[in-house]
Protein backbone atom coordinates (compact mmCIF):
# COMPACT_ATOMS: atom_id res chain seq x y z
CA UNK A 1 0.00 0.00 0.00
CA UNK A 2 1.26 2.99 -1.30
CA UNK A 3 1.66 6.00 1.22
CA UNK A 4 -0.25 9.31 0.54
CA UNK A 5 1.74 12.26 1.25
CA UNK A 6 -0.24 15.28 2.47
CA UNK A 7 -2.23 17.35 -0.06
CA UNK A 8 -1.28 21.17 -0.30
CA UNK A 9 -3.46 24.28 -2.07
CA UNK A 10 -2.29 26.34 -4.32
CA UNK A 11 -2.50 29.69 -3.10
CA UNK A 12 -4.75 32.38 -5.61
CA UNK A 13 -3.02 34.20 -7.88
CA UNK A 14 -3.55 37.84 -7.00
CA UNK A 15 -4.82 40.99 -9.16
CA UNK A 16 -3.98 43.79 -7.65
CA UNK A 17 -5.70 47.27 -8.66
CA UNK A 18 -4.96 50.99 -8.51
CA UNK A 19 -8.30 52.61 -8.05
CA UNK A 20 -7.91 56.39 -9.17
CA UNK A 21 -8.06 57.01 -13.17
CA UNK A 22 -8.07 52.77 -13.50
CA UNK A 23 -10.89 51.77 -12.20
CA UNK A 24 -12.19 54.38 -11.74
CA UNK A 25 -12.72 57.62 -14.31
CA UNK A 26 -11.31 60.50 -12.38
CA UNK A 27 -9.55 60.55 -8.96
CA UNK A 28 -11.38 59.98 -5.65
CA UNK A 29 -9.62 62.53 -3.39
CA UNK A 30 -10.05 65.25 -5.84
CA UNK A 31 -13.70 64.65 -6.89
CA UNK A 32 -14.11 64.43 -2.84
CA UNK A 33 -13.03 67.91 -2.53
CA UNK A 34 -14.87 69.32 -5.40
CA UNK A 35 -17.94 67.53 -3.49
CA UNK A 36 -17.77 69.09 -0.35
CA UNK A 37 -16.83 72.24 -1.86
CA UNK A 38 -19.91 72.26 -4.33
CA UNK A 39 -21.68 71.39 -0.55
CA UNK A 40 -20.18 74.09 1.13
CA UNK A 41 -18.27 72.37 3.74
CA UNK A 42 -14.85 73.56 2.89
CA UNK A 43 -14.36 76.95 1.62
CA UNK A 44 -14.09 77.47 -2.25
CA UNK A 45 -11.62 80.28 -1.92
CA UNK A 46 -9.28 77.95 0.19
CA UNK A 47 -9.70 74.80 -1.41
CA UNK A 48 -10.75 75.05 -5.00
CA UNK A 49 -7.44 76.27 -6.47
CA UNK A 50 -5.20 74.47 -4.13
CA UNK A 51 -7.22 71.13 -5.07
CA UNK A 52 -6.44 71.63 -8.96
CA UNK A 53 -2.84 72.33 -8.21
CA UNK A 54 -2.29 69.19 -6.32
CA UNK A 55 -4.50 66.92 -9.02
CA UNK A 56 -1.68 68.47 -12.10
CA UNK A 57 1.23 67.88 -9.81
CA UNK A 58 0.37 64.89 -9.14
CA UNK A 59 -0.14 63.78 -12.75
CA UNK A 60 3.17 64.99 -13.27
CA UNK A 61 4.38 62.92 -10.41
CA UNK A 62 5.68 66.13 -9.04
CA UNK A 63 4.72 65.96 -5.87
CA UNK A 64 5.83 64.27 -2.70
CA UNK A 65 3.24 61.52 -1.16
CA UNK A 66 3.68 63.59 2.28
CA UNK A 67 2.13 66.57 0.38
CA UNK A 68 -0.23 65.18 -1.85
CA UNK A 69 -1.75 62.59 1.35
CA UNK A 70 -1.51 65.75 3.81
CA UNK A 71 -4.00 68.52 1.62
CA UNK A 72 -6.63 65.85 1.53
CA UNK A 73 -6.66 64.40 4.80
CA UNK A 74 -7.24 67.95 5.99
CA UNK A 75 -10.63 67.84 4.03
CA UNK A 76 -11.83 65.56 6.51
CA UNK A 77 -10.48 67.08 9.84
CA UNK A 78 -12.44 67.57 13.05
CA UNK A 79 -15.25 65.42 11.97
CA UNK A 80 -15.76 61.23 13.49
CA UNK A 81 -15.94 58.76 10.55
CA UNK A 82 -19.63 58.60 11.90
CA UNK A 83 -20.09 62.30 11.32
CA UNK A 84 -18.77 62.09 7.50
CA UNK A 85 -21.08 59.33 6.71
CA UNK A 86 -23.76 61.39 5.15
CA UNK A 87 -21.69 63.03 3.11
CA UNK A 88 -19.61 59.97 2.19
CA UNK A 89 -22.81 58.01 1.70
CA UNK A 90 -24.06 60.74 -1.06
CA UNK A 91 -20.26 61.10 -2.39
CA UNK A 92 -20.03 57.29 -3.49
CA UNK A 93 -23.73 57.09 -4.62
CA UNK A 94 -23.68 60.59 -6.98
CA UNK A 95 -19.69 60.70 -7.77
CA UNK A 96 -17.87 57.87 -7.87
CA UNK A 97 -20.48 55.33 -8.74
CA UNK A 98 -21.13 56.53 -12.20
CA UNK A 99 -17.52 56.58 -12.66
CA UNK A 100 -16.83 52.56 -12.23
CA UNK A 101 -17.25 51.99 -15.66
CA UNK A 102 -18.80 48.58 -17.27
CA UNK A 103 -14.83 47.44 -18.58
CA UNK A 104 -13.51 48.46 -15.45
CA UNK A 105 -16.07 45.80 -13.43
CA UNK A 106 -15.94 43.36 -16.01
CA UNK A 107 -12.33 43.34 -16.11
CA UNK A 108 -12.81 42.66 -11.91
CA UNK A 109 -15.21 39.97 -12.93
CA UNK A 110 -12.88 38.17 -14.64
CA UNK A 111 -10.37 38.13 -12.24
CA UNK A 112 -12.99 37.22 -9.76
CA UNK A 113 -14.02 34.21 -11.85
CA UNK A 114 -10.81 33.30 -12.66
CA UNK A 115 -10.46 32.40 -8.39
CA UNK A 116 -7.65 35.22 -8.14
CA UNK A 117 -7.49 37.30 -4.91
CA UNK A 118 -8.81 40.80 -5.59
CA UNK A 119 -6.52 43.91 -3.79
CA UNK A 120 -7.22 47.55 -4.00
CA UNK A 121 -4.39 49.51 -3.29
CA UNK A 122 -4.54 53.37 -3.26
CA UNK A 123 -2.80 56.34 -2.34
CA UNK A 124 -6.45 57.66 -1.38
CA UNK A 125 -6.99 57.50 2.36
CA UNK A 126 -9.21 54.29 3.60
CA UNK A 127 -12.11 56.46 4.80
CA UNK A 128 -13.08 56.97 1.67
CA UNK A 129 -12.03 54.01 -0.31
CA UNK A 130 -13.85 51.27 2.09
CA UNK A 131 -17.08 51.70 0.41
CA UNK A 132 -15.72 51.89 -2.91
CA UNK A 133 -13.82 48.64 -2.53
CA UNK A 134 -16.99 47.29 -1.33
CA UNK A 135 -19.29 48.67 -4.38
CA UNK A 136 -16.30 46.99 -6.80
CA UNK A 137 -16.26 43.53 -4.48
CA UNK A 138 -12.62 43.46 -3.66
CA UNK A 139 -12.08 42.78 -0.31
CA UNK A 140 -8.67 43.18 0.37
CA UNK A 141 -8.02 46.74 0.66
CA UNK A 142 -4.50 48.75 1.01
CA UNK A 143 -4.67 52.79 1.49
CA UNK A 144 -3.30 55.44 3.37
CA UNK A 145 -4.42 55.68 6.92
CA UNK A 146 -5.98 58.75 8.95
CA UNK A 147 -4.90 59.54 12.06
CA UNK A 148 -7.78 60.24 14.76
CA UNK A 149 -7.59 61.54 18.13
CA UNK A 150 -10.44 61.02 20.25
CA UNK A 151 -12.06 59.35 17.70
CA UNK A 152 -12.45 62.52 15.31
CA UNK A 153 -9.70 62.62 12.19
CA UNK A 154 -7.14 65.24 12.93
CA UNK A 155 -6.55 65.99 9.12
CA UNK A 156 -3.18 64.28 9.43
CA UNK A 157 -2.08 60.91 7.83
CA UNK A 158 -1.26 57.57 10.10
CA UNK A 159 1.82 55.41 9.18
CA UNK A 160 3.52 54.92 5.90
CA UNK A 161 1.25 56.25 2.81
CA UNK A 162 0.44 53.54 0.17
CA UNK A 163 2.26 55.44 -2.46
CA UNK A 164 4.81 55.02 -4.73
CA UNK A 165 7.50 53.48 -3.29
CA UNK A 166 5.17 53.13 -0.23
CA UNK A 167 2.46 51.16 -2.57
CA UNK A 168 5.90 48.13 -2.56
CA UNK A 169 6.65 48.49 0.73
CA UNK A 170 2.58 48.33 2.06
CA UNK A 171 1.56 45.22 -0.21
CA UNK A 172 5.10 43.22 0.87
CA UNK A 173 3.56 43.94 4.95
CA UNK A 174 0.44 42.62 3.63
CA UNK A 175 1.86 39.77 2.01
CA UNK A 176 3.75 38.68 5.11
CA UNK A 177 0.89 39.05 7.10
CA UNK A 178 -1.04 36.61 4.76
CA UNK A 179 1.73 34.41 3.92
CA UNK A 180 1.74 35.49 0.52
CA UNK A 181 5.38 36.85 -0.23
CA UNK A 182 5.88 34.36 -2.89
CA UNK A 183 2.81 35.31 -4.66
CA UNK A 184 4.29 39.30 -5.98
CA UNK A 185 6.04 37.51 -8.49
CA UNK A 186 3.05 35.96 -10.60
CA UNK A 187 0.70 38.94 -9.28
CA UNK A 188 -1.07 41.11 -12.07
CA UNK A 189 -1.25 45.38 -11.30
CA UNK A 190 -3.45 47.36 -13.20
CA UNK A 191 -2.52 50.87 -13.20
CA UNK A 192 -2.65 54.31 -15.14
CA UNK A 193 -0.09 56.75 -13.57
CA UNK A 194 3.64 57.14 -13.30
CA UNK A 195 3.53 57.46 -9.87
CA UNK A 196 3.21 53.17 -9.57
CA UNK A 197 5.82 52.74 -11.61
CA UNK A 198 7.26 50.97 -8.78
CA UNK A 199 4.92 48.62 -7.82
CA UNK A 200 4.28 47.99 -11.50
CA UNK A 201 8.05 47.09 -11.88
CA UNK A 202 7.68 44.56 -8.87
CA UNK A 203 4.88 42.44 -10.41
CA UNK A 204 5.03 39.72 -12.76
CA UNK A 205 2.67 40.95 -15.11
CA UNK A 206 2.31 44.96 -14.95
CA UNK A 207 -0.49 46.03 -17.22
CA UNK A 208 -1.27 50.15 -18.08
CA UNK A 209 -4.21 51.45 -18.40
CA UNK A 210 -5.23 54.65 -19.93
CA UNK A 211 -1.56 55.67 -19.33
CA UNK A 212 -0.79 59.13 -18.76
CA UNK A 213 1.76 60.22 -21.47
CA UNK A 214 5.58 59.24 -19.11
CA UNK A 215 3.69 55.87 -18.28
CA UNK A 216 2.45 55.22 -21.71
CA UNK A 217 6.14 55.45 -22.90
CA UNK A 218 7.66 53.72 -20.09
CA UNK A 219 5.25 50.81 -21.14
CA UNK A 220 6.31 50.78 -24.85
CA UNK A 221 9.78 50.69 -23.75
CA UNK A 222 9.14 47.54 -21.59
CA UNK A 223 6.61 46.15 -24.13
CA UNK A 224 3.44 46.41 -21.52
CA UNK A 225 0.31 45.67 -22.63
CA UNK A 226 -1.81 48.65 -22.73
CA UNK A 227 -5.83 48.57 -21.99
CA UNK A 228 -7.88 51.46 -22.70
CA UNK A 229 -11.55 51.85 -21.24
CA UNK A 230 -14.37 53.66 -22.47
CA UNK A 231 -14.51 56.68 -19.87
CA UNK A 232 -18.06 58.28 -20.51
CA UNK A 233 -19.66 58.79 -17.42
CA UNK A 234 -23.26 55.91 -16.34
CA UNK A 235 -25.53 57.34 -15.06
CA UNK A 236 -29.25 56.36 -14.33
Amino acid sequence: MSAVGPTTTAAPRLALFDLDGTLLTGDTDVLWCDFLIEEGVLERSAFQAANAVIAERYARGAITPAEFCAFYAATLAGRSAAGWAPWRQRFVTAVIAPRLGAEALALVERHRAAGDRLVLTTATNRFLTEPIAERLGIGDLIASELELAGGVFTGRNAGALNMREGKVARLKAWLATEDLEAALSDATFYSDSINDLALLSAVGEPVVVDPDSRLAAEAARRSWPVLRFDRRLHRG
